[in-house]
């Protein structure tokens, strides 16, 4: 059967929409992206392949949300779905899914793609373009801890954008699902753990050490974010280097010893 395969007659006959469905379901299964109760917005959503694949991970007490410029035909077995009509690269789009939410979010995917030109110098570019659209809007609705997936093609600037993801998540990771056709360019980052904290590995600042925790390093606090930091007594104020950034709390070394 020309132009089918094993994905495409799988979605068919498990009623999926989309041979896409596997990739997010391939993608989760890696990393643990979506968990019971969460609440996810899936970016470029149509026809819905990974909507139903977020809807079925959330479970009855999570929520998805989908935005696209096509229509996304409505889910008759898929309660907890919301799906919004709009191009997520202008503003307004992306003020309504930042509306629908209501509130930071555990989960941002986007399966975004260009319309194919045949020029993969262009439709790479706008691959690009449009993984940044995404970003953005990520780190607009996550909160501290959530997990972002984009799809992007391969090629000029996609390490810079790898390192700028990597700014603003706890680690990142690059794969192809099996589910990516042979012939595909197309790789995915996972970024896991937002990072919400005021301080970043290498910052060098001075700190006030305000106790001590059950395991002997002081604890300072940085606008609200915890810092632990080891050979340090409660009433110190010490200069220190962040080592290890946590979405909740980091490690640091003091250095003013050094």
């Amino acid at each position: 059967m020309a132009g089918k395969d094993h994905y495409y007659n799988k979605a068919k006959q498990e009623g999926y929409r989309s041979r896409a469905a596997y990739k997010l379901k391939q993608l989760d299964q890696l990393e643990n992206v979506i968990d019971g109760g969460d609440t996810v917005v899936d970016l470029g959503a149509a026809p819905g392949g990974w909507l139903e694949v977020a809807a079925e991970a959330v479970g009855p007490n999570g929520n998805v949300i989908g935005v696209d410029f096509q229509r996304i035909k409505d889910f008759d077995d898929h309660d907890n779905v919301e799906t919004l009509r709009g191009d997520m690269t202008e503003d307004k789009t992306r003020d309504r899914v930042v509306d629908a939410a209501g509130g930071p979010v555990d989960v941002v995917v986007s399966d975004m793609a260009p319309n194919m030109s045949g020029e993969y110098s262009l439709d790479q570019a706008r691959s690009l373009h449009l993984a940044r659209q995404a970003f953005e809007t990520a780190l607009e609705l996550l909160d501290s801890g959530g997990d972002f997936v984009v799809k992007v093609f391969e090629g000029p600037d996609v390490d810079d954008f790898r390192a700028d993801v990597e700014e603003e998540f706890q680690y990142v990771r690059a794969t192809s699902p099996e589910a990516s056709r042979d012939e595909s360019s197309e790789v995915y980052f996972i970024g896991k753990g937002r990072l919400t904290a005021p301080v970043r590995s290498g910052d060098e600042l001075e700190v006030e050490i305000e106790s001590v925790g059950s395991e002997g390093d002081g604890i300072a606090s940085v606008e609200g974010y915890r810092l632990f930091v080891s050979d340090t007594d409660e009433g110190e104020t010490v200069t220190v280097r962040v080592e290890d950034v946590k979405p909740n709390f980091g490690f640091a070394q003091r250095i003013d010893e050094e």
